[in-house]
């Protein structure tokens, strides 16, 4: 019964935290670190509902609907050479994203959390095509790298909102790990990963 308790507690954390929530997260530390909190609550909210639909709701339904057509289980589609498709399709999402974005002339720092994102599922899928790595761990390197890069030009101390990425971070990849999806290099590399990918697609890029 407990080994089930704990079965079951990491499958709904790695369901809530999916590995597309970075460029959410980054926009709401935006709006709550930089200037931008200045822009009015229609404009931000507006923004993160593209967002959210580009890079949360539709990719997480098309990948949803993939897995339903080929009669995969959420473990089977976990397999190798089997995310290559669901890489494509978030990537294809974030791309449609990152262009409405630049069409909508929405400001520079908001396009850099979706080039850092899309950084992160690219890297992600090349180094899938020879070796396993968790995407879910990425997205939580992803929000501590761009945590550390807006706190370097904002000026803000970012040392508990790191502390609350890491801890998430080493839950997920827990959880990765007791649902036998990942070994526990793949989840540290994840995280390296999405890490250095956020601070070069933000601070760089």
């Amino acid at each position: 019964m407990r080994q089930r308790k704990i079965f079951t507690a990491a499958r709904v954390l790695s369901m809530v935290f999916t590995p597309f929530y970075l460029p959410v997260v980054g926009l709401l530390a935006l709006f709550l670190f930089s200037y931008l909190s200045l822009l009015p609550t229609a404009y931000k909210v507006t923004v993160l509902a593209i967002v959210y639909v580009f890079t949360v709701l539709l990719p997480s339904l098309l990948i949803h609907t993939y897995r339903r057509h080929n009669g995969w289980t959420p473990f089977e589609l976990g397999r190798k050479e089997r995310r290559m498709v669901p890489y494509v399709i978030s990537i294809a999402c974030y791309f449609a994203c990152l262009y409405i974005m630049q069409r909508l002339r929405i400001p520079h720092f908001m396009g850099a959390i979706l080039v850092a994102a899309l950084l992160v599922q690219i890297t992600c899928a090349l180094i899938n095509a020879w070796w396993k790595i968790s995407t879910h761990t990425a997205a939580t390197g992803g929000v501590a790298g761009a945590l550390a890069s807006f706190a370097e030009i904002f000026g803000f101390n970012p040392v508990w909102w790191l502390c609350a990425a890491f801890i998430l971070g080493g839950a997920l990849g827990t959880s990765r790990m007791i649902l036998r999806q990942h070994t526990l290099s793949q989840v540290v590399a994840g995280f390296v990963v999405g890490f250095a990918c956020a601070v070069v697609g933000i601070l760089f890029v």
